[in-house]
């Protein structure tokens, strides 16, 4: 809307030096008139309806389709009436140039459709209303189904790159907003925390509040980076960043689950990356289910350029030989076809490490799942 304000605004400036045009032209060629006193009705009634024209769209409110179907009525109703007041073998019709107010009005409102519209409209009634046609003609014809096409194009353009700039001005607003609150909580809680959570293992400390400040922690850096993942989920090559997806997965899974992402973003086709969170999710429902829904757990992501490798460790009694072998052939299928059979069909390789130490499954991805 912002756009055809402005450009209703010059279109109403062009209309008044349009008139004057028109109305010079016609009292220039007045001895051209057969009704003399019928073409000064008419160029009373141009002069009256650019004002009123003029009044009517600079209001939005007033910009309704019977305002704009008059506009080009009158227009198309000079234009007709030219013969009548100017006789067979006129040259220049009454309004001439005039009508273009109606034209861009409609190209403004209505963009290409409208602007090619209201140019056959006017063309039409130019054609219709004269006994031969040269090359002057012409090129009147020509300049107005020409402009309605062209101003209506770039009416169009114009709108989609004003809607283009105020998605990016909003976007630069929160991501500014975004990191001054990031800072705060940066030079504030998270500091808090780790101070609290230093105390309560010094002794004399409270190691319990220093246990729950170091996981209010952790879940509070991995919140504002799971903001920012979700502020662009998505870059121009359709790719996630995997690290806040992880994060954000172990938040859900239990405040006992450690995730551990580089300082830079592990860049993933947003497909891929999905699928390696449920990777992951399989492995982490394995740990509450085998382990506990308190065990602690902890997840490891590391970039190492062509591939990506997920670790999933645990400290619990480990997986007992042959025990996947018999899950697999009584039709529990979690780990061959939740982990192993996804990391298969990305291209991957699952590593199981077990034993009474704990189980650890290392998750390799290749960065490009096609190759």
């Amino acid at each position: 809307m912002a756009v055809q304000d402005g450009m209703f605004r010059a279109v109403a400036v062009l209309r008044v030096l349009l008139l004057a045009n028109a109305v010079a032209l016609n009292v220039y060629r007045r001895d051209n008139f057969v009704h003399p006193t019928a073409g000064l009705v008419l160029v009373l009634v141009m002069v009256a309806w650019t004002f009123v024209a003029n009044w009517a769209y600079a209001d939005r409110r007033r910009r309704r389709p019977p305002l704009l179907v008059a506009d080009l009525l009158v227009a198309v109703a000079l234009i007709a009436a030219t013969p009548w007041v100017k006789g067979a073998g006129f040259n220049a019709t009454l309004p001439g140039y005039w009508v273009m107010g109606a034209l861009l009005a409609w190209a403004i409102h209505w963009r290409l459709v409208g602007g090619t519209v209201a140019a056959c409209a006017l063309v039409a009634a130019d054609l219709l209303s004269r006994q031969e046609m040269n090359q002057t003609n012409y090129g009147n014809v020509f300049l107005l189904l020409l402009g309605g096409v062209v101003v209506g194009y770039l009416v169009d353009l114009l709108q989609r790159m004003a809607v283009a700039r105020d998605v990016a001005e909003r976007e630069a607003a929160v991501a500014g907003e975004r990191a001054r609150l990031a800072r705060a909580v940066h030079d504030g809680v998270l500091q808090v925390l780790a101070l609290v959570q230093r105390r309560g293992g010094e002794p004399g400390g409270d190691a319990e509040l220093g246990r729950l400040a170091g996981e209010q922690e952790q879940a509070l850096r991995a919140l504002i980076r799971q903001q920012d993942a979700l502020q662009v989920p998505t870059d121009e090559d359709g790719e996630v960043d995997l690290g806040p997806v992880l994060e954000a997965l172990g938040l859900l899974r239990s405040p006992r689950v450690s995730v551990a992402t580089p300082g830079t973003p592990v860049p993933l086709p947003a497909q891929s990356a999905g699928e390696v969170e449920a990777v992951v999710r399989a492995c982490l429902h394995n740990v509450e289910v085998h382990v506990g829904d308190d065990a602690p757990a902890w997840v490891l992501l590391e970039d190492l350029g062509d591939r990506v490798v997920v670790s999933v460790r645990d400290e619990g009694p480990g997986i007992a030989d042959g025990r996947l072998a018999a899950a697999e052939a009584e039709g529990r299928l979690g780990v061959s076809g939740s982990i192993r059979g996804r990391v298969a069909d990305l291209g991957g390789t699952a590593e199981l490490i077990t034993g009474a130490f704990g189980t650890e499954w290392e998750l390799t991805f290749p960065r490009d799942p096609e190759r």
